[in-house]
């Protein structure tokens, strides 16, 4: 997948930014705690992700469909810079306050709402649409990866050096996105939708209705991550479970992430799953489970491994849902799609952050994780059994191979034949 010039330019620079966001979250949670001691303070940055995502998690979709996704990864990957540089300032000059994160925290959900979708919808226009199934994997893998370095990076970076560098840290990465959208050679243009903003979102949430193995494994995903979210706790661990500070913190953060880079990695390195979505709901419970057992664990080595472990199974689950989007969707709705998906998987652990802050409120952090655990391996199941068609999809890893690459020219007819072969196949 590296050998097409302008993927590998954007995954790299992808890579580098996931890097700066995971030591900004680090940073963050550390300030947070440090300013409050509360795990409900903690739980209330989950929330003030999720109140953008979710008011504008769509019209960042119908953004990345209307209007040159090129330009506009350039212009919200700058706005996320000056978020970040604002964190920095302010952190130096020492004025940060609870307010001030909250508010920054929540300017910067809401530029991810511009980015992530226009990211997701431009990544599948620079590789042979035969290509996409290696080209989700592969970005997945950067994901994972950065999430495995970018933590025990942010956990070094804020105990060496302060909290402020950090967020610089963090600034810089933005722009390097900015730079490689800049640099691309491909430009495809994007023709403004002769429909409005409001009925062009509405488009969108009408495929997905009419698209049950789609919104079936989004809602799975929602679910799942709702109780397993778990990273917001994750201070309280390092501090008052283990014993340790902001490198312990970084550790904690980065073994999920290691183990995803090993599912990543063997995703990538395989055919794609004929039935995929056994896969995912086979996966969330395995993820479920490792989480119970951590939050049981008083060993930091053994908690480390199950944490390895729910990573290697999230990023299972997290590879088929991206190649399943992006084959199941027409190119002029994949902004749409991309940012309902990013709406599923990001609200899920920002409001699970919060409820994890407030049952750990009540019963302790290691409490409220295992319970957490436990209901997403218990989700899995029972949304499974309610929505057969997930388990029962059957994707001919062959056939759509061939079609797809034919009818490239076509746009979204690729997509639309194997949907509705997949759909008579539920």
């Amino acid at each position: 997948m590296l050998g097409y010039r302008d993927f590998r330019l954007i995954w790299s620079a992808e890579v580098l930014s996931q890097i700066g966001t995971q030591i900004q979250r680090v940073a963050v949670a550390w300030q947070v705690f440090e300013l409050t001691g509360d795990p409900f303070h903690l739980g209330l940055l989950g929330l003030v992700r999720f109140v953008p995502l979710f008011l504008f998690g769509l019209v960042g979709g119908v953004v990345a469909d209307r209007y040159d996704r090129r330009q506009t990864l350039i212009l919200s990957e700058l706005a996320l810079l000056g978020a970040s540089g604002a964190f920095a300032a302010l952190t130096a000059t020492g004025s940060i306050t609870l307010a001030w994160i909250y508010g920054l925290t929540a300017l910067s959900s809401l530029f991810s709402a511009v980015a992530a979708p226009t990211r997701h919808a431009l990544i599948p226009t620079l590789v042979p649409m035969a290509s996409i199934p290696s080209a989700m994997s592969m970005w997945v893998l950067a994901f994972q990866g950065a999430g495995m370095a970018g933590p025990a990076v942010g956990g070094v970076l804020v105990a060496s050096a302060g909290i402020a560098p950090s967020y610089a840290v963090d600034a810089l990465s933005f722009g390097l996105v900015a730079i490689a959208a800049f640099a691309l050679h491909s430009r495809p243009t994007r023709a403004a939708p002769v429909i409005s903003g409001p009925a062009a979102a509405m488009e969108g949430l009408r495929f997905l209705r009419e698209s049950p193995v789609l919104l079936g494994t989004m809602s799975l995903d929602f679910l799942a991550s709702f109780f397993g979210a778990n990273a917001t706790l994750m201070p309280i661990f390092a501090s008052e479970v283990f014993g340790g500070g902001p490198q312990t913190l970084g550790w904690l953060l980065t073994a999920p992430a290691a183990g995803a880079v090993v599912g990543a990695t063997m995703m990538a390195s395989r055919r794609p799953l004929t039935r995929p979505g056994v896969g995912i709901v086979a996966a969330i419970i395995v993820f479920g489970l490792s989480i119970t057992a951590f939050a049981l664990s008083r060993n930091l080595w053994l908690a480390l491994g199950f944490l390895v472990a729910s990573g290697a199974a999230d990023s299972v689950s997290v590879s088929q849902r991206h190649t399943l989007r992006n084959l199941l969707t027409p190119d002029r709705l994949r902004g749409r799609v991309a940012a309902a998906h990013s709406t599923f998987a990001g609200g899920g652990p920002q409001l699970g952050d919060v409820r994890s802050g407030i049952v750990a409120s009540w019963t302790g952090a290691p409490v409220a994780v295992a319970i957490g655990g436990l209901a997403a391996a218990i989700t899995a199941l029972i949304v499974a059994r309610q929505v057969p068609g997930i388990a029962g999809f059957r994707w001919e890893t062959d056939r759509p191979s061939a079609e797809v690459t034919d009818t490239r020219k076509t746009g979204g007819e690729a997509a639309k034949h194997i949907d509705e072969r997949g759909s008579k196949s539920i």
